[in-house]
């Protein structure tokens, strides 16, 4: 559905406003904004495009398959698996067909009601930044466009509990899109800095500093783009932002969005404890 510059503007302002409450709000009172503050938007913003928008059965399918691919590389036959904010659960339910246990950790379970799960499947509900599975018992965790979504202090918070879960030697995959081609929320179209629902876009550089911090063994990235992606070194992904950094805000995104920089810049980010 196409929408007015009207009904953009409109969704814009409602949404900066919402988020601004969720930057300011307290810890405790984060719990649960995160949830009404999304219903309310819904609510206010019917022609937001998550409502109008819905994917083909394929559409799904091959979705799954492309973030599968990237995942069998790491999740062997009998690990335990941790998806964090699996959305519908489709790709949690395809690892089940692999893994020995899966978790799916959420912050609302609207919309997986009416769904069945697996025998070793486990949804689990949290406030935003636990994690509550068994000390250093699972081998692969995965987000994919969630930590944006996060207050910094949440999104850190969250990581260190990420960290406790793991096994020795477990990974995890963060998904999540480079803020020097930002922003990527409905504040795109206004701001050069992400003033909607994604609290805190990142840089690869940020990035690989949180997950040190946090006490990551190993920080390796990962480039490409829809199945295809190949082990890269850090530092030189590390340089190009530095340089696109220095640019004027509207060269440095036009450089950062073209295709051959979103696959330098948009890949799979992986920490190892």
């Amino acid at each position: 559905m196409e929408r007015t510059p009207v009904q953009i503007r409109e969704h814009y302002e409602i949404e900066k406003k919402l988020a601004s409450r969720l930057r300011g709000a307290s810890k405790v009172e984060r719990q649960s904004l995160y949830s009404s503050l999304y219903d309310e938007l819904f609510r206010r913003v019917p022609n937001h495009p998550q409502l109008a928008q819905k994917a083909s059965a394929a559409e799904k399918t091959r979705a799954v398959t492309a973030q599968m691919k990237f995942l069998k590389r790491f999740l062997k036959p009998g690990d335990v698996f941790a998806e964090i904010g699996p959305g519908d659960c489709a790709l949690a339910f395809e690892a089940a067909r692999r893994a020995k246990l899966v978790y799916a950790i959420d912050v609302s379970d609207e919309i997986t009601k009416t769904a069945v799960f697996p025998e070793n499947f486990e949804l689990i509900l949290t406030g935003g930044c636990a994690i509550p599975v068994p000390p250093g018992s699972v081998q692969v965790v995965y987000s994919n466009q969630l930590m944006e979504h996060l207050h910094p202090d949440d999104a850190f918070e969250q990581l260190e509990n990420t960290l406790r879960a793991l096994a020795p030697g477990g990974i995890y995959v963060c998904v999540t899109p480079n803020r020097l081609a930002g922003p990527h929320d409905i504040s795109k179209q206004f701001d050069p800095v992400a003033t909607g629902f994604h609290l805190k876009e990142y840089s690869i550089a940020e990035m690989k500093a949180m997950f040190e911090k946090a006490g990551f063994a190993k920080v390796r990235t990962y480039i490409g783009a829809k199945c295809f992606f190949l082990r890269f070194p850090l530092w030189p992904l590390v340089l190009c932002e530095k340089i696109l950094e220095a640019l004027p805000y509207s060269f440095r995104r036009r450089i950062a969005r073209s295709a051959p920089f979103r696959a330098l810049l948009n890949g799979r980010f992986v920490g190892v404890r």
